[in-house]
């Protein structure tokens, strides 16, 4: 018998809701957003502060999904909203250059040695196509390998078997990319090296690139495989496979760069990459993407080379502002920061796994520093084919009661968690309460 949880009343939002199903497909302009696969009404968000999400309604939530993972500095944070008020009074677009991208781009690649040189761009999706791009006209490929379950943004190519919304609602791939793009991409198993060689194998001089999310986010959190006796890790492994066989890695860190580590996932393990892709926690939240890496591959662009890729708002002030905010705070306080992101992470993310035990629910629960996932299975899941047995409709039901108490979290049981500096003691007290509770709402049924 499960405890009676408070319902939040979402009156205005499920009017406002309503609204925007005149206007937009589904009623959103990001499909999870529509709350599908975990069903209930999703709140509109009127503002936030912090770590918290106020909606339509009045209701309060902690934020477990952090604008998807930019806002590590919490919402509002005071010195990024300064920078943006102090840029917008300057204009907010000038479509010509200022001195502040290259401000941010030296921050950047002080964060991240193997960018030597980069481009900023308006979206993830930009970055790792232009990557790809320029990863084809540097080999003279056109074959690119990507992994089960990892999500780099929505252009054609990389819609394969790609994780985020594509795997919340169970679709294989998109309408609408033919079959000859969808054919020069190789969707492998993540964390299998020998998948890897027997591409190789299978395409000789052929393949232009491996992508991959280093730390997979948008299949839910999964980290690399570790080094074992006589076998290197996940990632040195595919360093050393790209390097032997002439072909780029790309790593696309829009989701775990400056968060599990100031320099990311490649700091964080130690390797080295030809080409990284950054996202909107380089803006402070503020639509911007960023692809960069290695002098000789990057000089190709134009206007120094033959690789055409533009962009009217690519650099704009207001993100400029927002990122050199964003990221010199990262860098002055890194002392500081990551240990607490790291302590507070561990204390909820272990908190409530530790209450799915006392229930009885079976969970595995993943974790890279500030980012995470509750797996509604027994695990363990260390790629996409076995997050994917989780119970998605435990995990709808689990959703549902704890956003009734006021958490929030990813819509998806295939998307991680996040969350920032300004959670604290009160934050995760709140969610492992809300959890004992959830958890009862899961085993009811």
């Amino acid at each position: 018998m499960s405890s009676p949880i408070a319902r939040q009343n979402r009156t205005r939002s499920q009017a406002l809701q309503q609204r925007a199903e005149r206007f937009f497909p589904g009623g959103v302009n990001s499909p999870v957003r529509a709350f599908k696969a975990v069903g209930g009404a999703p709140p509109f968000v009127e503002s936030a502060q912090g770590a918290w999400l106020t909606d339509a309604d009045g209701n309060r939530s902690i934020d477990y999904f952090g604008s998807w993972g930019p806002m590590i500095l919490g919402h509002a944070f005071p010195p990024v909203v300064e920078a943006i008020e102090r840029a917008a009074r300057a204009s907010a677009s000038f479509g010509a250059s200022t001195a502040a991208e290259a401000d941010l781009a030296e921050l950047v690649t002080q964060c991240f040695p193997a960018i030597e040189k980069l481009r900023f761009v308006s979206s993830g999706t930009e970055a790792t196509m232009s990557a790809i791009r320029l990863a084809r006209a540097a080999t003279g490929r056109k074959i690119v390998v990507k992994f089960e379950g990892c999500y780099h943004g929505h252009s054609d190519g990389l819609l394969v078997k790609a994780g985020s919304g594509v795997a919340t609602f169970g679709i294989p791939g998109s309408a609408g990319v033919p079959e000859e793009i969808a054919g020069l991409t190789l969707a492998l198993p993540y964390n299998d090296l020998d998948a890897v060689e027997a591409a190789f194998a299978a395409h000789p001089g052929a393949i232009a690139a491996v992508i991959l999310e280093p730390i997979v986010g948008n299949a839910g959190c999964i980290a690399p495989a570790p080094a074992t006796a006589g076998r290197p890790g996940y990632l040195a492994g595919l360093r050393a496979i790209t390097t032997r066989e002439g072909a780029l890695l790309i790593a696309d860190e829009v989701m775990s760069g400056f968060r599990v580590a100031l320099g990311g996932a490649l700091e964080l393990y130690g390797i080295d990459a030809d080409l990284v892709t950054l996202g909107k926690i380089v803006g402070g939240g503020l639509p911007v993407g960023v692809f960069g890496g290695k002098l000789r591959f990057m000089d190709m662009l134009a206007p120094l080379g033959p690789v055409y890729q533009a962009g009217t708002l690519s650099g704009n002030p207001l993100a400029m502002a927002a990122g050199i905010a964003t990221v010199g705070y990262l860098q002055e306080h890194r002392a500081e920061v990551y240990p607490k992101l790291e302590a507070t992470a561990k204390a909820v993310a272990e908190g409530v796994a530790a209450e799915a035990a006392r229930a009885g629910v079976p969970l595995t629960l993943n974790r890279v520093g500030s980012m995470w996932t509750w797996f509604f299975t027994r695990g363990p899941v260390t790629d996409y084919g076995q997050a994917a047995l989780s119970d998605t409709a435990a995990f709808g039901r689990f959703h549902r009661a704890m956003l009734d108490q006021g958490v929030w979290l990813p819509p998806s049981q295939f998307e991680a968690a996040f969350l920032g500096t300004a959670h604290g003691e009160e934050e995760v007290a709140a969610t492992i309460a809300a959890a004992q509770t959830a958890f009862q709402a899961v085993v009811a049924g």
